[in-house]
């Protein structure tokens, strides 16, 4: 099967009062849909990954302060990370005058943090690894020494919950070789 990754141009503000879920939910159906509406007639997959600790969701940190007060909150605690998926089936099994077929899936992890000192967050912050993630870090590089727990897919942490893609893929007859 041939992949292509192309990042859609859309916009990823939350809405005011935006619950977590939703806004994870929305966010992947716009990426697909953006993809979808510039001609591709393949299956298109969006995705949208955030961590949301106490009700504030944590997206991609703007510049290394942000990264280090998000770091300074998820530090000893418990977060969950929601990754919203859309999966827009082929052109070529849409019927005439119906749109392509479609399912959204928001997948939910818990994952808990050890105690971070200052020397682990300025080496952390040095690395460079926490710009451009969701929470300020990433599970499966240098950030994995900090996890203590998980309950939930380890994929949804990295970004993609591979178990849910593969059984939307079986959902709207996508085969996956």
């Amino acid at each position: 099967m041939d992949v292509d990754v192309r990042p859609a141009d859309v916009d990823e503000s939350r809405c005011e009062d935006e619950a977590p879920e939703a806004y994870v939910r929305r966010l992947a159906f716009a990426k697909a849909d953006a993809i979808v509406r510039v001609g591709e007639p393949r299956a298109v997959l969006g995705a949208d990954t955030i961590v949301v600790i106490d009700g504030e969701v944590l997206g991609k940190p703007a510049d290394a302060t942000d990264a280090r007060r998000m770091l300074g909150v998820l530090s000893g605690r418990r977060h969950v990370v929601l990754t919203g998926v859309t999966l827009i089936g082929p052109l070529e099994v849409a019927e005439e005058g119906n749109p392509r077929p479609w399912l959204t899936r928001v997948s939910a992890t818990a994952v808990e943090f050890a105690d971070l000192t200052r020397d682990d967050l300025e080496w952390y912050l040095a690395s460079g690894e926490p710009m451009g993630k969701a929470g300020a870090y990433a599970i499966q590089g240098l950030a994995s020494r900090f996890v203590t727990r998980i309950d939930g897919s380890y994929a949804n942490v990295v970004g993609l919950p591979v178990s849910d893609v593969h059984e939307m893929c079986r959902a709207l007859g996508i085969l996956i070789s």
